[in-house]
């Protein structure tokens, strides 16, 4: 599978939507968002919602089902972004290339944009088919507690807590499965609901969410310190900077790539449960997260 045709597809396709759900930026208050859609057409691999669709493609052979669930989870995770990279928070000048949302609107506009793109998730998340398994209830109720302060904001916590201290492994994975883990748990678990998942098969694509997200944060700790601003396009060393643990800090770099290795294998195998053919493009996708260099 040619994985790189899989990305620019998926992009396409989740712009082309994420263009007819949100306000056009002369919508007042035009500065609004002029500053929501700054951040959300930046660029980027649009991971998540790939995820998202291809989960759904593994259940019932056909993407369509999860298209808003996919915009949805990119518009959480652009508002998540805006906010980590706040001086409050991150205080990063950079974002997928580009100067971060409050460089270019101040901070106040930034923080709002931000909440703003987390309400019109859930309105997007609320345009989702439901069927005989899942309703909109189940959905909304999935989206916000992988996203809330049991999880996706209560590792951002857990993060800023933890630097300059010395924490253990576990206590870095707890961060991580916050952070990053959760909002691709929602990832994989919205696009196999949407698509009338069975419980095997949700069980199936949570173990590969879960496995496939902490591998993907160990590899975001590793090119946080082997890669460049240019290739990455984002700051580089903050980890460090600010004394924040990460894997390769606490277990080595051979140590942290194979257990980023092991992690990838475990997702793959969860997927045994789907069609050769329609778990494919999940299967090209953990390969390509664990192998990637940006």
């Amino acid at each position: 599978m040619d994985i790189k045709e899989l990305i620019s597809n998926g992009v396409k396709l989740t712009e082309a939507q994420l263009d007819k759900l949100l306000p056009g930026e002369d919508v007042a208050p035009t500065t609004l968002h002029k500053a929501m859609r700054y951040s959300v057409f930046a660029g980027g691999k649009r991971i998540r919602p790939l995820l998202c669709l291809e989960a759904a493609r593994a259940v019932c052979g056909d993407t369509t089902p999860a298209l808003n669930a996919a915009c949805a989870l990119e518009v959480l995770h652009t508002y998540t972004l805006i906010h980590d990279d706040l001086p409050s928070m991150d205080n990063d000048d950079l974002r997928r290339g580009r100067p971060t949302n409050h460089k270019v609107f101040g901070e106040g506009v930034a923080i709002l944009a931000g909440d703003a793109l987390l309400t019109e998730a859930f309105a997007m998340l609320a345009q989702v088919p439901a069927n005989e398994l899942y309703n909109v209830r189940d959905y909304v109720a999935e989206l916000a507690y992988q996203t809330g302060s049991r999880t996706l904001v209560g590792g951002q916590v857990l993060d800023l807590e933890g630097e300059g201290r010395s924490l253990s492994v576990d206590e870095l994975r707890a961060i991580h499965n916050g952070k990053t883990t959760a909002l691709i748990m929602a990832a994989v678990r919205l696009g196999g609901m949407a698509a009338a998942a069975s419980p095997e098969q949700l069980a199936a694509l949570s173990t590969y969410g879960r496995c496939l997200g902490l591998a993907f944060q160990i590899i975001d700790d590793i090119l946080d310190i082997t890669s460049t601003p240019e290739v990455l396009g984002k700051s580089i060393g903050k980890d460090a900077a600010v004394a924040k643990a990460t894997y390769p800090a606490l277990v080595g770099m051979d140590a942290a790539r194979a257990e980023a290795k092991a992690l990838t294998e475990e997702g793959r195998a969860a997927l045994d449960v789907f069609p050769a053919e329609r778990r494919a493009a999940l299967l090209a996708i953990s390969d390509y997260l664990l192998n990637r260099d940006y």
